[in-house]
């Protein structure tokens, strides 16, 4: 298997009614939990990462891991790069072999993100990347980017129309209530936005702060429109908490093998659960024929 675009696969489960979940990993063998979960459910996945955590792990390392657990486990795999500001760091992860890029020009004025998606675009849409923008500010913490709760502010489905008729963008991800981070209380999920979003661009949409948001909500997002979700404060945690739980118990057990394995198993059955949650678990297989029909693509698929 290779690493593939995430456009076609998104537009599949958009039309088709599910969603497919982005995880944002900070290890590789965080990456490997994801991997097995999506090979365990025969379920299409985006493993994504921040630019903290390119900076930290390396872009070429980063998709060579990523490649071999596609050639691995053989299921559609995209490689993501999440919140990105700097357009550098975008050419960059481009270059290594990323299939999918972000710019978050959310902060600027309209005009503003216009032209900034419109740069990555003019790069990305020759070499069949994907890549999404983001209109209206989630609040929260993503990385380096803060959005306090008074700055967050509600995209606009008329400037989404807009904007994508003047980029061609193939993801959009409108901030519609969510948050990034873990929710104090339920998130006010704004779905008549959505809704409406929905009615008048054809694109899937993506949810940011997919982590925790109440799975009747979650459903009702994807119903409306969204075929991305992104889960990532809930996967670290999971992750973390399970290292800690094993220090606990077992406080002079320091061999990496056990408690790194424990973490994993954790990652991974929460991984499952947001993909069982989305409703992409056991679509690989119609993904690898509908959507990625170049022979090439789709042998690889199979193994």
């Amino acid at each position: 298997m290779t690493l593939v675009s995430s456009t076609p696969m998104l537009k599949e489960a958009r039309k088709s009614g599910y969603g497919i979940v982005a995880f944002n990993i900070h290890s590789f063998d965080m990456l490997y939990s994801v991997a097995e979960a999506a090979a365990e459910l025969d379920a299409p996945v985006i493993i994504q990462t921040t630019v903290g955590t390119v900076q930290n792990l390396g872009p070429d390392s980063i998709v060579k891991t990523a490649r071999a657990a596609a050639e691995k486990f053989h299921v559609p795999m995209a490689l993501h790069l999440d919140h990105c500001t700097d357009l550098d760091v975008i050419i960059q992860c481009i270059r290594a072999g990323y299939t999918s890029v972000m710019i978050d020009a959310s902060m600027h004025p309209f005009e503003e993100n216009i032209r900034l998606t419109n740069q990555v675009m003019d790069i990305a849409k020759y070499i069949d990347v994907n890549v999404e923008a983001e209109l209206g500010k989630v609040g929260g913490v993503e990385d380096n980017i803060v959005v306090s709760d008074k700055d967050a502010e509600k995209a606009v489905p008329a400037e989404c129309k807009e904007f994508i008729e003047r980029t061609s963008v193939p993801t959009l991800a409108p901030a519609i209530g969510t948050a990034h981070g873990i929710y104090s209380g339920d998130p006010d999920i704004d779905f008549d936005r959505i809704a409406e979003i929905a009615s008048l661009v054809d694109e899937p949409l993506v949810l940011h702060g997919g982590s925790a948001i109440p799975e009747d909500d979650v459903k009702q997002c994807i119903a409306l429109g969204m075929a991305k979700m992104n889960v990532s404060t809930e996967l670290k945690n999971a992750y973390s908490e399970a290292i800690k739980e094993h220090f606990l118990e077992a406080p002079d057990s320091l061999d990496p093998r056990k408690y790194l394995a424990k973490a994993k198993d954790v990652a991974k059955e929460l991984a499952k659960s947001k993909m069982i949650l989305v409703g992409c678990a056991g679509k690989a297989p119609e993904i690898k024929e509908k959507v990625y029909s170049n022979p090439y693509i789709v042998d690889s698929l199979r193994g």
